[in-house]
């Protein structure tokens, strides 16, 4: 099946390091301070992913950027 969440274990593994950061599921995003989300997604987007071959997601968006895209 899959759409199931045991089908998507990145997307669930990042949604429960969401809610660690304080954003439960069920939250109202219009309630939440601009800032916050920002340091949120920067904190997110530091970390090295094993799907990006150990990059983080701003050093790939980065590369993309400068047009020297490569994760072999």
């Amino acid at each position: 099946d899959p759409g199931t969440p045991s089908q998507r274990g990145l997307n669930e593994h990042s949604n429960g390091l969401l809610r660690k950061d304080g954003l439960p599921k069920e939250m109202d995003f219009n309630q939440v301070n601009q800032g916050f989300i920002s340091s949120v997604a920067s904190r997110r987007n530091h970390i090295p992913r094993k799907s990006l071959n150990y990059q983080t997601p701003l050093e790939v968006f980065l590369s993309y950027v400068n047009g020297k895209f490569c994760l072999a």
